[in-house]
């Protein structure tokens, strides 16, 4: 008799490369992992606080919730980080006068 093949719970690992001011590291994930721990310990090699980026992946940010498997990434690809925004965005009233 042939038993079936028994399905492991296969958790691929990625490479992912994570790009910040002209430095690079290196991060092997899972693929169903939560970004939030990954972005936890790109902040803690890049020697920032928790927070302190954003990251993006082809141009659209990550969220927290996300995963690489989520995402459709593969072994290899890049992920942005960027220093979050402090601030800014106000709207200021002008003054307006009319030109005679």
């Amino acid at each position: 008799m042939s038993q079936e093949p028994v399905d492991e719970d296969v958790k691929p690992k990625l490479n992912l490369n994570i790009s910040y001011d002209g430095s690079q590291i290196t991060v092997k994930v899972k693929a169903n992992m939560k970004f939030a721990k990954i972005f936890e310990a790109a902040e803690k090699r890049f020697q920032k606080e928790p927070g302190t980026f954003k990251f993006t992946y082809d141009g659209n940010r990550i969220n927290k919730e996300d995963t690489p498997a989520s995402l459709g990434m593969e072994d290899g690809d890049q992920v942005d980080a960027h220093l979050g925004q402090v601030g800014g965005g106000g709207w200021v009233r002008g003054i307006r006068r009319r030109i005679p």
